[in-house]
């Protein structure tokens, strides 16, 4: 991400790689004028209606759906302006148009549209927007629940979207520090330590456990190391009580 409102790839980023794979192999799969409607642009049609931009409305409820309730479940002990906070910022502009560029959203939108338009967006200015790339991700959401419904698009959803989840509960609710001030109180002390790594290297998943000694506290599971212990002390806190 660069300056507020654009968007670029990282330089070792490979598209359609990682955590986003599922999700990239439903739209994959999508029927050729459905997939070709979530990649156009209303500059680029006659009928706005044949844009992306209905089912990017559609879309973008699915996504907050999915989010929703998977944090619902995910942080038992949060109150409802913690979860509030940690979806608008997973599921945000932001969010959507990183998921895009891990997606290869800008080479999509080059192959269906290869030519500029007389009177219409160009596709190279689209690609340098956070704002379209985010609107193209919904579209393209809401066109995978269409098509495949709720279950494998909610599934594919949330394997694209944990590190961005991840991201706002690391930086919006702190376990670590509660849990180690509960115990503090009580004159003990808490470590992590890592007991399983899966999955290739640019798309690891680690399991932490939080100890107090030889005592396991809790466990948890993430896409970094951080945010696995963020989980395990989570699950501490929900386990050993206040």
């Amino acid at each position: 991400m660069t300056d507020a409102g654009t968007v670029e790839p990282a330089e070792d980023e490979v598209p359609g790689e990682g955590a986003v794979a599922p999700l990239l192999g439903l739209i994959d799969e999508l029927d050729p004028e459905m997939r070709l409607q979530a990649l156009t642009h209303s500059s680029w049609t006659e009928r706005r209606v044949r844009s992306w931009g209905r089912l990017a409305f559609l879309g973008d409820s699915v996504l907050g759906l999915a989010v929703a309730e998977h944090l619902f479940t995910r942080f038992p002990r949060s109150d409802i302006g913690r979860l509030t906070k940690i979806h608008g910022q997973a599921v945000s502009g932001r969010a959507c148009a990183e998921v895009a560029i891990e997606l290869g959203v800008p080479a999509m939108l080059e192959e269906a549209y290869p030519e500029d338009f007389d009177g219409g967006l160009a596709p190279a200015e689209l690609i340098g927007s956070e704002r379209a790339m985010a609107s193209v991700v919904e579209s393209l959401i809401g066109a995978c629940y269409l098509q495949f419904g709720l279950q494998r698009t909610a599934e594919a959803l949330l394997a694209a979207f944990t590190p961005q989840i991840d991201l706002a509960a690391g930086t919006l609710l702190d376990f670590k520090s509660a849990l180690q001030e509960q115990l503090a109180r009580r004159g003990r002390r808490v470590r992590y330590e890592v007991t399983e790594e899966s999955g290739p290297p640019h798309a690891k998943t680690f399991r932490v456990e939080a100890r107090d000694g030889d005592t396991v506290l809790g466990s948890g599971t993430g896409t970094s190391k951080k945010a696995a212990e963020q989980a395990a002390a989570a699950e501490a806190l929900e386990e050993n009580g206040p």
